[in-house]
């Protein structure tokens, strides 16, 4: 919907910093435009100043003016020809977009206990037997345990987790029920933790 006289944000420039508003950005803008470098320095330590006054609280933070100057270059997109009292270099990196992370892609065939114990599978497939190992196992074990019964997936018995281990590890680690024990698990914590991840 247009309608004439008015003028809807959705329709207007994007702001390159939001929390200082449009008017500040339009007194930027201004000061670009200003022909001398004496003008243009007096309206850029006038804005400065107006941030300045917009959040005193900051005042106390490290570089804290340093860091509205950086402001100001990044909504000027660094073309206010000025002499900046501070090395404005960190601004361009403020300014740069990162590179979007890739998404994992990786096939585990079952979620419930997630990449990274998957990956630690691959290690014990390919470590000696001994103490590290051993240890490994060990904790590999516990936090399997603790995955089932946090996700109520199907059984949390210690012959599921003995059975899954030797399963994705190629039949290498056979985990000794006779001898081995499990740490106590906390079910109040178990409890917690699945009550926050139903409110998500």
């Amino acid at each position: 919907m247009n309608i004439e006289g008015l003028d809807y944000n959705t329709q207007r420039e994007k702001l390159a910093l939001p929390e200082y508003g449009r008017e500040v950005q339009k007194m930027v803008d201004h000061a670009i435009t200003l022909p001398t470098k004496e003008q243009r320095q007096r309206c850029a330590e006038t804005i400065i100043g107006i941030m300045d006054r917009m959040y005193p609280q900051q005042r106390e933070s490290v570089d804290y003016k340093h860091k509205l100057w950086d402001h100001l270059a990044i909504m000027s997109r660094f073309q206010l020809d000025i002499d900046y009292p501070y090395d404005i270099n960190q601004a361009l990196t403020m300014a740069t977009k990162p590179q979007p992370l890739g998404y994992p892609t990786q096939h585990i065939p079952v979620r419930h206990y997630g990449r990274m114990i998957f990956e630690l599978f691959e290690k014990l497939k390919t470590m000696e037997p001994g103490k590290e190992r051993d240890a490994l196992v060990c904790m590999t074990a516990n936090q399997m345990k603790r995955s089932l019964m946090q996700w109520s997936h199907g059984s949390a018995a210690d012959e599921k987790v003995a059975d899954d281990l030797a399963r994705y590890t190629d039949g290498r680690i056979q985990l000794d029920l006779g001898t081995f024990k499990f740490e106590k698990i906390n079910m109040r914590e178990v409890s917690d933790n699945n009550k926050k991840k139903n409110k998500r």
